[in-house]
């Protein structure tokens, strides 16, 4: 565990756009999409008319969000909100790091 926790206090460092090309870049990875993670735009819907992610895609998702950046999904509307694009993703990820105590 110690390893995870000091991987997520170097990541606090990231400015907002390494920590979206982080994730751009780990959802081409998990998902294995057929694009460059350059490709996807930050504010790009991930479902529904932008990359047209499925509920299987979710599932993964959740998970790489959890393996790669330290931070839970913990129910479906919390993830209905923080996974609508590369933005929200990272909006959770940041509020999630500044709520952990120190």
């Amino acid at each position: 565990m110690a390893g995870c926790c000091k991987m997520a206090a170097a990541d606090m460092s990231d400015t907002p756009d390494d920590l979206n090309s982080r994730i751009k870049q780990s959802i081409v990875r998990s998902l294995r999409l057929p694009m460059a993670w350059e490709e996807i735009g930050d504010a790009t819907p991930l479902f529904e008319g932008g990359l047209g992610l499925d509920s299987i895609d979710v599932l993964e998702l959740v998970l790489e969000v959890e393996r790669s950046f330290g931070v839970a999904i913990t129910d479906e509307q919390t993830g209905m909100q923080a996974l609508r694009s590369v933005e929200t993703i990272a909006n959770y990820i940041r509020a999630q790091r500044s709520a952990e105590p120190a």
